[in-house]
Order: C-alpha cells, then sequence, then structure tokens
C-alpha cells in the first residue's frame, strides 16, 4: 500500500513539472526566433505552428503533447 501511494505521488509531481516547463520551452523558442535563424519558409512556418499547437496544448492541460511539440520546434531550431 505503502509503494502505491509513493508511486502515485511521484506520477503527480512529475505531470506537475512537465506543466511548468512548458513555457520554458516557449520562451526558449521565442528567445531563438528573435535571433532570426534562418530556415526555409517551409520550416519557418512549421515552426511558427508547432509554437502555437504547443502554447494551445498547455492552455488546455495536455501538457505532454505540448511538450512534444515544442521539442520538435526545437529540433527544427536546432536547439
Amino acid at each position: 500500500m505503502k509503494k502505491s501511494l509513493l508511486l502515485l505521488s511521484f506520477l503527480f509531481m512529475s505531470a506537475g513539472a512537465l506543466a511548468h516547463n512548458c513555457p520554458n520551452e516557449m520562451k526558449a523558442i521565442d528567445l531563438k526566433l528573435t535571433g532570426n535563424p534562418k530556415l526555409s519558409s517551409a520550416d519557418m512556418s512549421r515552426v511558427m505552428t508547432l509554437r502555437t499547437d504547443g502554447e494551445k496544448l498547455h492552455k488546455e492541460g495536455k501538457h505532454a503533447d505540448s511538450m512534444k511539440a515544442l521539442a520538435e520546434a526545437k529540433k527544427l531550431l536546432g536547439m
């Protein structure tokens, strides 16, 4: 019983950590974009879409999906 409670508490804490990291990832992307990275227009459009989707998913409470979208945007930006 104690092990189950401990496991559940770790799961809730990790979900909270992901929730708080989304804004940090968005800020990092925004900062990189201020430097006018050399990307094709298609890649830049994709980054912007992923950034917007990441924020939307974060606000909807879908933090794992948000982090996935933001990670893809960072990859395109070479981060």
